[in-house]
């Protein structure tokens, strides 16, 4: 039983039972949106708190916190998200035990990107991951160069939720010049359901089979999402669904307590 059962106990609604370590072959949370007042995810220390729990009935121990970077919506730098991580870490610091917290960003490809690249002040995941995401509205034109740009630093790039950008749901051999160029990708929990929509659904599940996605994270922002991600934990096999990919979420266990990023754990 992990840190969370054990502080917190199980619930006794049927759903929140149901979900009880079903994530924990996953053991970390490489994507989401629980850092206070930093972007479009939790606004408080007490909504994080609620989220840290909520993930940790299914089993997550350790998080690695991706706020938004996107210039003129949410301009954060290294600086505001290590500012953010700090005020959380300080609000659960008195719990018995408490989760490992750790911080990267999720880059959206645009001008303030490239800029980052060019002064190499990318906020890099443990394992010199670098989390990018593109608009859902229009496929970036900067995408492959981006990546290239990347691994010229030395990092290793993996696009966001690759399955929810529409304008590939038809023309799949996208996702796999992407995979081609070196990019890892990374899938939504949620997307397996129905709660970005039936497409959304569809291409996920097709990439799946096909065996492409590397890394799962929850991307969870709020309650809504986390009420939506119990029931799809309560309602899917999510770990027998995966076994068709190599999920590395495990591995970046090795990279946890060598890199700047990591605060001391209870």
């Amino acid at each position: 039983m992990g840190i969370f059962s054990k502080l917190f106990g199980s619930k006794t609604q049927d759903s929140k039972i149901k979900v009880v370590g079903k994530l924990a072959f996953l053991e970390v949370d490489m994507h989401n949106h629980i850092l206070p007042g930093i972007d479009d995810g939790s606004q408080s220390v007490e909504q994080s708190i609620g989220l840290l729990k909520g993930l940790g009935r299914m089993g997550f121990e350790k998080f690695i916190c991706t706020p938004h970077i996107m210039e003129g919506v949410h301009p954060n730098t290294i600086h505001t998200i290590e500012t953010a991580k700090d005020k959380l870490i300080t609000g659960i610091k008195n719990l018995p035990n408490t989760p490992g917290i750790y911080h990267a960003a999720e880059h959206m490809i645009d001008d303030g990107l490239a800029k980052l690249i060019d002064t190499n002040e990318l906020c890099v995941m443990p394992g010199d991951y670098v989390l990018i995401e593109m608009s859902y509205l229009q496929e970036s034109k900067a995408l492959f160069q981006t990546i290239l740009d990347i691994q010229n630093l030395g990092y290793q790039p993996i696009l966001a939720h690759p399955e929810r950008y529409n304008y590939y749901h038809y023309n799949f051999n996208m996702y796999k010049q992407i995979k081609d160029a070196g990019c890892l990708l990374q899938l939504n929990l949620l997307s397996i359901s129905r709660y970005y929509g039936v497409e959304v659904k569809s291409a996920a599940l097709t990439m799946i089979k096909s065996g492409m996605y590397d890394f799962v994270g929850t991307d969870v922002h709020h309650e809504r999402h986390l009420a939506a991600l119990e029931d799809v934990v309560a309602k899917y096999p999510v770990r027998d669904l995966l076994k068709t990919c190599h999920i590395l979420n495990p591995s970046l266990q090795d990279h946890l307590g060598k890199n700047n990023n990591v605060i001391a754990t209870g």
